[in-house]
């Protein structure tokens, strides 16, 4: 019997709007219109005030008075705001007030982009000052020329600096502002004038050959003609200066004009690029408004301080011990003594955990021969985890890593404060730790495209993937980047409910955004492969190949959000026990996993996997194939260590912590960066009391096979804008909760429902996948007959 549907608890997702405190077209226009008409008013204002300012310097007090009435242009207040401006504020240089409004009202009027404003007003400003302080210098006795406030500026500098102080002062005031706004150089001044003298010049030379010319053209020109043929005879030349004066059949030299070698220029005209109308309308949208920026609705997020992680270990880094290093080295010469296997050079590189002895060979010394005696060498050195790398990939050495006795605790601090994680030039930058030779050892999760982990209970398994989202963390803002945590051990990742708003995504109907039942997961899964789709789809429409190029694309404003286009963060799968998923679900697990990892690197979806079995039954050959990038935590035996990296070494680890990690070619060993669990605690309760998103980011709606809508709905049961959905999808032939939503604005619940109610009145077919239902009724008119029938 297949089950009924849950309705599902939560509440529509509407689309959030926007707080902008941009002014709308319509307000733009009108306050433009104000300014204008303001600063014309301005104008003859200060106009008339030059001629009728004695006849109106009684009016001044008598304002209120209705009846009195002043010889301004504009009345009492042209009278006032000119009083105002003129004698009580900068004289002459107030005209540039009407001027700066009027520049400010045209801009609002005709929506131009703002930039540039500001920096026109705060010049005005300082020439306004500038020509008040020279008029009040130079016209002292006129105090309308340069003002109260030029008067008062004036009088007050000179009685620090003298009458010369001021003039210099005018002087580098006068400087600075040519400087920048015209670029004033000496050079270019120096040019100017010698362009000028080479015109006069060149037109000088123009009207003297022109006189010269028509004066030879009044001449009489004989010819002496000669009747005698000319011997032709050819030459060979190299150069035009050495080709003689052309002769014609009579015998005339004619000379030819001599082109110009040296000191001709070409000029070059640069072919325009046609360019689309979209691309014309998103140029001019960038350059109104720029670039769109995700991270505006969350524009006063702060990335977590590094503060909040605690700096373990000691704290002057790693402490030799030569003694150490002495014994070691003389332990590893004596047991390769004894199988006569002789050392040319030994040099030892010291780790946080692990030392490398690297060894040179004698020559004829076959390398296996050392490699077979691994457990020797661990037997004299009394150490637990012995590898021999035989020989160093890109080196002629052989290399024998040995355990520190005192091993040194790599803090997540100290690999989150690095100048390679904090510079790093990558899409998601993840600090695992410190590899060998102490350095930090960062990648990109894009790259790899999905991680597998594996590693025995207490290994470090857990720590390493909190590093991996700690380091997503503090780099990558919440509009950018999307997590999707799978937890069935139900304690490993309950501490990220706290930023379930902020990086966390869902399920629609889901209550908890960190899946812990087994049969959500599956759900999950699908629903990703369903965004998975819908995303190759939007890249196809934009004519892009993957996530980064479409992201461009629609930041630069080239592709529109009413044909469904939207910015697309990066989503992250993280599952902790996958042998569990398999064990429980089996096949419905794997095969949307496979087609995830198949697909999935290009629209941004990456799979970070572990599990602490790593089994051939878990870690199947098609998981293999599609996970290039692993990493192996101490494991138990040799079989594991082959499943999960294909080679050896992962049962000699030591623990806590201590890694392999491959991406396909060589293996590198680590040290994982500890984060404890009260670190991980502060980091997502500082960013959880922020300002987050309405509701975590929710993942395509999925509807399982066992789900679908076998019920009727009653006619009466029927949503009220039914009608107007069913108009919708007939019209466009595209059966999709996702085209409802966007044409009728409801939520994506509502839409689901009004399509389960589609589907029981038959004009849609049944549920497809990521495929869009099929449309039964062809056109609108077959539509009205339907519904008519219906509700007879």
């Amino acid at each position: 019997m297949a089950k009924k549907r849950t309705k599902s608890k939560s509440k529509p997702t509407t689309a959030k709007k926007k707080v902008s405190f941009r002014p709308s077209k319509q307000n733009k226009i009108i306050l433009g219109s104000l300014l204008i008409v303001l600063s014309i008013a301005l104008f003859f204002s200060f106009m008339s005030y030059y001629f009728t300012w004695q006849e109106d310097q009684s009016i001044l007090s008598e304002f209120a008075h209705r009846n009195a009435q002043a010889s301004n242009l504009l009345n009492k207040f042209g009278a006032s705001v000119s009083h105002f401006f003129m004698y009580q504020g900068f004289g002459l240089a107030s005209f540039a007030f009407p001027l700066l409004l009027a520049v400010t009202g045209l801009y609002l009027f005709l929506g131009l982009s703002g930039k540039g404003l500001i920096g026109k007003w705060i010049w005005g400003f300082i020439g306004i000052i500038w020509v008040s302080i020279a008029l009040g210098f130079f016209a002292s006795s006129q105090p309308l020329l340069g003002g109260l406030i030029g008067f008062e500026m004036n009088d007050f500098l000179q009685d620090y600096t003298g009458k010369i102080g001021v003039f210099l002062i005018l002087i580098f005031m006068l400087m600075v502002i040519l400087v920048q706004l015209f670029n004033f150089t000496p050079e270019g001044v120096a040019n100017f004038f010698r362009s000028q003298r080479q015109k006069i010049k060149s037109d000088f030379q123009t009207e003297t050959t022109v006189s010269e010319k028509q004066e030879t053209e009044e001449l009489p020109i004989e010819l002496d003609m000669k009747e005698e043929e000319v011997p032709i005879s050819v030459d060979t030349y190299t150069h035009k200066k050495d080709i003689p004066p052309l002769q014609n059949e009579a015998g005339l030299d004619v000379n030819l004009p001599q082109e110009e070698e040296e000191g001709i220029s070409l000029e070059v005209e640069k072919v325009k690029e046609e360019k689309e109308e979209k691309d014309i309308k998103a140029e001019k949208l960038v350059k109104d408004f720029g670039e769109f920026d995700p991270k505006l609705e969350l524009g006063s997020y702060k990335f977590p301080p590094l503060e909040l992680l605690e700096a373990h270990g000691a704290a002057g880094g790693i402490t030799i011990n030569q003694e150490e290093l002495e014994e070691n080295k003389n332990r590893i010469v004596s047991t390769l003594k004894n199988y006569k296997i002789g050392i040319a050079q030994i040099k030892a590189t010291i780790g946080p955990t692990v030392t490398l002895y690297e060894i040179v060979p004698e020559a004829g010394i076959r390398i296996s021969k050392i490699k077979n005696l691994e457990d020797d060498i661990a037997l004299s050195l009394a150490a637990l985890g012995i590898r021999i790398i035989a020989p160093i990939p890109g080196k002629g050495t052989v290399g024998i890593e040995v355990p520190n006795k005192n091993a040194s605790v790599v803090s997540m601090r100290s690999v989150i404060a690095s100048n390679k994680f904090q510079k790093a030039e990558m899409q998601l930058p993840i600090a695992f730790g410190k590899t060998i030779s102490n350095e930090t050892f960062v990648v990109d999760l894009a790259k790899m495209p999905h991680l597998l982990m594996a590693g025995a209970t207490g290994q470090g398994k857990s720590v390493g993937l909190n590093a991996v989202i700690t380091s997503l963390l503090y780099k990558k803002h919440p509009a950018e980047i999307k997590f999707i945590l799978v937890d069935p051990k139900k304690v490993e990742l309950t501490l990220y409910n706290k930023i379930e708003r902020h990086f966390l995504a869902k399920l629609p109907d889901s209550d908890e955004a960190i899946i812990t039942d087994n049969t959500k997961v599956i759900n999950t899964l699908n629903s990703l492969c369903i965004e998975m789709d819908n995303r190759y789809e939007l890249l196809k429409t934009a004519m892009v190949r993957n996530i980064k190029e479409y992201n461009a694309k629609f930041k630069a404003r080239k592709l529109n959000p009413n044909d469904g286009h939207k910015f697309l963060p990066y989503i992250i799968l993280v599952i902790d026990e996958f042998a569990d998923l398999i064990m429980t679900a089996g096949k419905e697990v794997e095969t949307p996993i496979a087609r995830l990892a198949q697909l999935a690197r290009a629209i941004g979806i990456h799979l970070i996997i572990a599990t602490q079995r790593p089994s051939v039954n878990v870690i199947t050959g098609i998981i293999k194939a599609n996970f290039p990038a692993r990493i192996a935590f101490r494991v138990t035996s040799k079989i594991d260590s082959r499943t999960i990296l294909d080679a050896q070494g992962a049962d000699q680890l030591i623990g806590r912590g201590d890694m392999l990690y491959t991406q396909g070619n060589d293996v590198t060993r680590l040290q994982c960066a500890f984060v404890d669990t009260p670190e991980v605690a502060k980091i997502t309760e500082y960013i959880g009391s922020q300002r987050a998103y309405p509701e975590a980011h929710l993942l395509p709606e999925y509807v399982g096979e066992d789900s679908g809508t076998g019920i009727d709905y009653d006619i009466s049961e029927r949503d009220a804008m039914f009608r107007e959905a069913a108009e919708v999808i007939v019209t466009a032939q595209q059966g999709s909760a996702s085209l409802i939503q966007r044409k009728l604005k409801l939520g994506y619940n509502r839409a689901g429902r009004i399509i389960d109610q589609l589907e029981a009145a038959g004009i849609v077919g049944p549920f497809e996948g990521s495929k869009a239902r099929q449309v039964l009724i062809p056109d609108m008119y077959s539509l009205e007959q339907f519904l008519e029938n219906e509700s007879k």
